[in-house]
């Protein structure tokens, strides 16, 4: 790694990608680009980020911009705890530092929602602080390069990659991190064969040399993630659906969803369980199904498409309260999860393009 850094950061200069964050790296423009790239795709992110900056210029727009505006931002993103972070440390910046980003590692660290790997980011791409960058990416390239066979799953592994190359890093830390996570991202990738023939360390990587490049890094085994059946249950009242907030705390704490049941339910389980609530039926089909991954589980979901003449002010049991809004403000005023989306995506087909 001693000998190839030069050729690294000259081969990044030579072969970046042109990530828009890249084009203009202030401290806030490479802060949300980071929250948005944890758990997403460079590709999915872009037009996240150009919308989010577009709303929220700045620190300060950021720090007092209504919740539900925000998330509305955040929608597809998915993780929206990482949204409501960046207020709250968007907050601090304002109060504490008069909205100009903290210019060292640690204090950059002490800001909610950020944790080594962002900080390390900021201190470095922004204010050349040498602070090394640790992410898959990151590890990968170096487990392959030093062809260790260390678990990077566990925090000893980590910590030590960290300090080699601590003792490593040149002057240039911003594009010495950004050119071993786009070495990661484009050459040295996760799935398939490397393409060890555009690697600028071909000539001093060991598992290239020992072909043992398909077996590393060293991971922990994939859990099973644990399965749950939910029924999504798309009320429609005139021209208005029912939805409903989930609760302040635990998965998609806070957010917007359709009413969902507990259980895969039949037809005649969805029509009897609605009569028992008190609602008034006019039409009921099954509409759509979908699965939705999470880090740790998975969630089976059907829906149905239902029409009422009369639902109460509660579906109390499994639902509790909900509201009636239009399609109209559902794309535009409420943030749905992830999950959500395709039943939402439904209702949009199913209407042929006409909002009302």
């Amino acid at each position: 790694m001693e000998q190839a850094i030069s050729i690294l950061i000259s081969w990044y200069k030579e072969n970046k990608r042109a990530l828009p964050w890249r084009m203009e790296p202030s401290p806030y423009h490479v802060w949300i680009s980071e929250i948005m790239l944890q758990q997403t795709r460079i590709e999915a992110v872009i037009s996240y980020y150009h919308r989010f900056l577009e709303e929220l210029p700045t620190v300060f727009e950021l720090a007092h911009v209504d919740e539900d505006k925000l998330l509305k931002l955040w929608e597809g993103l998915g993780y929206y705890n990482r949204a409501r972070n960046l207020k709250k440390a968007a907050q601090i910046i304002v109060e504490r530092y008069h909205g100009e980003f903290p210019s060292t590692y640690s204090d950059i660290l002490q800001l909610p929602g950020i944790g080594e790997y962002t900080a390390s980011a900021i201190a470095s791409i922004c204010f050349s602080e040498p602070q090394v960058t640790i992410d898959g990416n990151v590890l990968r390239v170096y487990t392959r390069v030093y062809n260790c066979y260390e678990n990077i799953d566990r925090l000893t592994t980590r910590r030590q990659i960290r300090e080699h190359l601590m003792t490593v890093i040149p002057a240039q830390a911003g594009e010495f991190n950004q050119a071993l996570m786009e070495l990661g991202e484009v050459v040295c990738i996760p799935h398939g064969v490397p393409r060890c023939h555009l690697c600028p360390l071909h000539d001093v990587c060991l598992s290239r040399k020992n072909r043992t490049f398909l077996s590393l890094p060293i991971r922990n085994p994939k859990k099973e993630k644990q399965v749950e059946n939910y029924t999504v249950l798309l009320l429609k009242y005139h021209d208005k659906y029912a939805i409903c907030q989930r609760g302040e705390t635990g998965l998609l704490a806070n957010m917007w969803q359709f009413p969902m049941l507990p259980g895969d339910y039949s037809l005649d389980e969805v029509e009897q369980y609605l009569n028992d609530c008190g609602c008034e039926l006019s039409t009921l089909h099954s509409a759509i199904s979908y699965i939705h991954v999470f880090t740790h589980k998975k969630w089976k979901m059907s829906s149905y498409s239902i029409g009422v003449n009369f639902c109460p002010t509660d579906l109390i049991q499994d639902v509790g309260k909900y509201n009636w809004v239009s399609l109209e403000e559902l794309i535009s005023k409420y943030a749905m999860p992830s999950a959500f989306l395709p039943f939402l995506n439904f209702l949009i087909d199913s209407s042929n393009g006409r909002i009302n």
